[in-house]
């Protein structure tokens, strides 16, 4: 199917670096698709100052499709810049489109493939790019058989946390003859026995014998810089912690999956799926 407007959506941020990730990677996918994708961002990004940005207001899911609607765009794809099933895509759409829908009308609108699309499986395309970021790491810090902590922000939903875990399980026996091993963390997560599945946290992994000395290499299962993986982030402060409190611990971090030009190609292939095979909202 060919949609009137296309969104590369991301949950958005108020650091500039991340909505610029964002502008890249849609318009490196308009160069290669030669369809116009748009950098779009669900909240925040909105904020931040244009001329941060290059002079250009940074784009927001509702405002925009209120203005391609009136544009006379009638048909909408959105594809998620997200690795796994978030409910920003999953729960918080559908409820705000529910509302549009009043205002606006029978607005058709579907997303594509998450990037890792299955937890249980996730997508070898994505798979290898985690590989070559790890690989990346270990020979531009120069480690030897480092461990490996791949870590991801944490999330309140379980297939989420399931994806990670799972790109774990696969990176520990494709990576077994360069990592003396390897193993999933969250950033942070909820309170509550119903969030445990976000367990182990990345500062407890760092706290614990066997990974609280040595090298590490923090493998970044985040898109974009920020808050949270951008330089002096939350990520960074939590390494520093970890090292100010454990003696002969080295922390080192891989690039972002956002960093990776082999990202293009994985894009590429989200969005003919999409094409071909929408999930409507």
């Amino acid at each position: 199917m060919q949609f009137d407007r296309i969104y590369l959506v991301d949950n958005g941020s108020l650091r500039p670096a991340s909505y610029l990730n964002l502008k890249h990677w849609a318009s490196e996918l308009s160069r290669v698709s030669g369809r116009e994708v748009l950098p779009v961002s669900l909240l925040h990004s909105s904020r931040i100052d244009p001329q941060a940005l290059g002079g250009e207001q940074a784009l927001v899911w509702e405002r925009q499709l209120k203005a391609d609607w009136n544009a006379g765009a009638r048909s909408f794809c959105v594809l998620p810049f997200f690795i796994g099933p978030t409910a920003a895509v999953l729960d918080y759409m559908p409820e705000r489109l529910a509302a549009l829908r009043e205002k606006l009308g029978d607005i058709q609108i579907a997303h594509g493939p998450f990037l890792g699309v299955d937890p249980e499986s996730p997508a070898d395309d994505l798979i290898q790019v985690v590989t070559e970021n790890i690989r990346e790491g270990i020979a531009e810090h120069q480690l030897t058989h480092p461990r490996v902590v791949l870590v991801d922000h944490g999330s309140p939903q379980p297939a989420v946390a399931r994806m990670r875990d799972r790109i774990a399980e696969i990176l520990q026996t494709k990576l077994q003859k360069e990592a003396t091993g390897l193993r999933p963390a969250s950033m942070e997560r909820r309170e509550g026995k119903r969030y445990a599945f976000n367990e182990p946290l990345l500062e407890t992994v760092l706290s614990e014998e066997g990974w609280n000395s040595g090298e590490i290499l923090v493998a970044l299962l985040f898109l974009s810089p920020g808050r949270h993986a951008g330089p002096g982030g939350d990520i960074a402060e939590i390494c520093e912690n970890a090292k100010n409190s454990q003696t002969g611990l080295k922390t080192y971090m891989s690039p972002l999956i956002g960093d990776n030009p082999n990202l293009l190609g994985l894009l590429q292939k989200r969005l003919v799926a999409a094409e071909e095979n929408p999930s409507w909202f």
